[in-house]
């Protein structure tokens, strides 16, 4: 008989310099001696933000005072089954100390990986490093200047994670446009891919490239290195399982309400689009038909955050 899974709640804790910090599992427990986010299991009748607030409070003596979802991980240990609801803390007040001697760091997020974690806990990474937005730029229609200057305007708003998407052009044109669109990329702090061949984004110097949902059910595997970004567009439980087996960093998942662009084509609805994320193994953007208002509910559904082109490019 399978047993259902403990649910835990777990917080994602950012100081000032934008640290994350992280305990120590005492030996005896299970998954002993790694390091983990802070948080334990909910108890009887408890719900998540009395659980996030018992726990911080009894682990690290801080008052809980805002958070949000982050991102929920269902995952199988050879002896039991897991619920990780992963919240970040958005406002806190207090010094954390380690009230149940447990030893406490702080890290910088591009540094998390080289600490050993449970394997539940390692999808968390990726999610931190990631930014609740990511912007699809609309298709090249010839006014180059018009277009640098709608992704700078994108770039100031706070966008920072991009995916640069000139639509059927000549890898010529790509490579052209792309090393400009870069350049302003990189000079707000964002990341940029390159919706292609990941050749392409290579040559560009991108900093990954987003496949379509043709390309993925194509890929076998992962097409750049770990220090690359590789994302994909998914639109069914298959292709997002298919994502994860394959090692990619985040999809997309679409479309979630009706849109201009695909009037045919059937929405999920977020009830669905939340049964699939709990499903995926891996950060979830929601697409198609989103608004910038939308934000907050993609979160409670499970999403990271929320995709666009013309909720973001104007």
């Amino acid at each position: 008989m399978t047993l259902a899974p403990i649910h835990v709640a777990a917080a994602v804790i950012v100081d000032a310099g934008g640290r994350v910090l992280l305990t120590k599992r005492a030996e005896h427990l299970h998954q002993g001696g790694l390091w983990e986010f802070p948080g334990g299991k909910l108890e009887s009748g408890e719900s998540m933000e009395q659980a996030l607030r018992r726990e911080i409070r009894e682990e690290l003596g801080l008052q809980l005072l805002g958070h949000r979802p982050l991102i929920r991980n269902l995952h199988h240990y050879p002896d039991k089954s897991v619920l990780l609801d992963v919240h970040l803390i958005t406002e806190y007040s207090g010094i954390p100390e380690g009230l149940e001697g447990q030893p406490l760091v702080w890290v910088e997020p591009e540094k998390l990986a080289s600490y050993p974690m449970p394997q539940a806990d390692i999808l968390v990474l990726k999610a931190i490093n990631l930014p609740d937005r990511y912007l699809i730029t609309g298709s090249d229609s010839g006014d180059h200047k018009q277009f640098l200057q709608r992704l700078e305007r994108a770039l100031d708003n706070g966008l920072r994670l991009v995916q640069l998407r000139l639509g059927d052009v000549p890898e010529a044109l790509t490579l052209e446009l792309g090393r400009k669109a870069l350049e302003l990329c990189r000079s707000r702090g964002a990341r940029m891919l390159v919706n292609g061949l990941p050749e392409v984004a290579q040559r560009l110097g991108a900093d990954g490239v987003h496949l379509n949902s043709h390309r993925l059910r194509n890929t076998q595997v992962r097409p750049l290195a770990t220090e690359c970004l590789v994302a994909a567009s998914c639109h069914t439980g298959e292709e997002l399982e298919h994502a994860a087996n394959i090692g990619l960093d985040f999809v997309v998942l679409s479309p979630v309400q009706k849109t201009r662009s695909h009037p045919d084509a059937q929405p999920l609805g977020w009830e669905r689009f939340a049964e699939l994320v709990m499903a995926a193994s891996l950060p979830v953007y929601a697409l198609g038909g989103m608004r910038s208002g939308d934000l907050s509910q993609a979160w409670e559904y499970g999403a990271q955050g929320i995709a666009g082109i013309s909720c973001f490019w104007g």
